[in-house]
């Protein structure tokens, strides 16, 4: 055992400073420059990707520039003009107006406000949350640990997620918060789960085991270790992730347990429009054709951010 262990100690520090020998040296700007290259002949070889991208940040410059792009800012309130109820799409409302005489497309880019502000708080908080716990219960696989988060994760898992998002809001008070607090109870164990099994992985590999010998300590090596490793699948799985919180916080706001009127929000825009169907198409048409298309660019610009991220040289494909 112990001339075995030796060897082991041996083999893992030769690796260590094989690893160090072999670092490029270069200048950090000429390497960061050409990373960058690298990884954007990735990301735009696949013309989806490029197109997600273009809508994301449509979708986000609007979002930004609401009050200033929009034709009717103050449609996006409290705003009544019974003289123009259910008007069909047209010159003067490019996509009609709703049941109060509103302006739907600006109702439409200020919900892009809403929806994008609960999906970035929602990834802000469920992410950290379960990449920790997720890389904790991989480094210490087979222990107590292990098992309690483990265990706590697949009961959360169990749970079909948009059961699980509707009975947390239900209890609590329709609105925006809520509804964020909702989702993100059902987000984080798909992270928990995702970076389980990479940070397993990892245990095994020789920079972790050199690390471990060296006396490191567990958080150092969870987080400078292991962590690095984990972040490609972590911001490919973000980056489609996105479309869905928006899908799931539409939904919760279509049953009214999301963001509550006047303030404009696409899924209650759709429940709205549901009542005057067919008759006023558009007040259902135009905000369910909106979150499509959310949806399809988060996930085109996510499967190419999978690609930039991938070890592979790109050039295939």
């Amino acid at each position: 055992m112990a001339a075995n262990r030796a060897k082991e100690i041996q083999r893992a520090l030769a690796f260590e400073a094989q690893r160090v020998e072999e670092r490029p040296v270069l200048n950090a700007r000429d390497n960061r420059v050409e990373n960058l290259k690298k990884a954007w002949y990735k990301f735009s070889r696949n013309k989806l990707s490029v197109a997600g991208l273009v809508i994301v940040a449509a979708v986000i410059l609007a979002a930004i520039l609401a009050p200033y792009i929009t034709p009717y800012p103050k449609h996006a309130g409290a705003f009544t003009d019974f003289a123009n109820v259910c008007k069909a799409p047209g010159k003067k409302y490019f996509l009609g107006t709703d049941n109060m005489g509103r302006d739907i497309l600006t109702r439409i880019i200020y919900s892009f406000r809403g929806a994008l502000y609960m999906s970035i708080l929602v990834l802000a908080i469920s992410v950290p949350i379960g990449a920790i716990l997720g890389m904790l219960a991989g480094y210490m696989k087979g222990t107590v640990v292990d098992t309690i988060i483990m265990r706590i994760t697949d009961v959360f898992l169990s749970v079909p997620a948009m059961l699980l998002a509707l009975a947390v809001a239900s209890v609590l008070e329709p609105n925006l918060t809520n509804s964020m607090i909702a989702v993100t109870v059902m987000w984080w164990p798909w992270y928990c789960r995702l970076v389980y099994g990479s940070a397993t992985s990892c245990r095994q590999e020789n920079f972790v085991i050199g690390a471990d010998l060296m006396g490191a300590g567990k958080m150092h090596i969870i987080f400078k270790e292991i962590l690095p490793n984990c972040l490609s699948s972590i911001f490919t799985k973000m980056a489609l992730d996105v479309g869905w919180v928006i899908l799931i916080g539409a939904t919760l706001s279509f049953v009214g347990l999301g963001e509550q009127p006047p303030t404009p929000s696409l899924g209650q825009m759709v429940s709205d429009g549901s009542r005057y169907m067919p008759d006023a198409w558009w007040m259902t048409v135009f905000p369910s054709l909106a979150i499509v298309i959310i949806i399809l660019g988060f996930n085109f610009m996510g499967d190419g951010i999978g690609d930039m991220l991938s070890k592979g040289d790109g050039k295939n494909g």
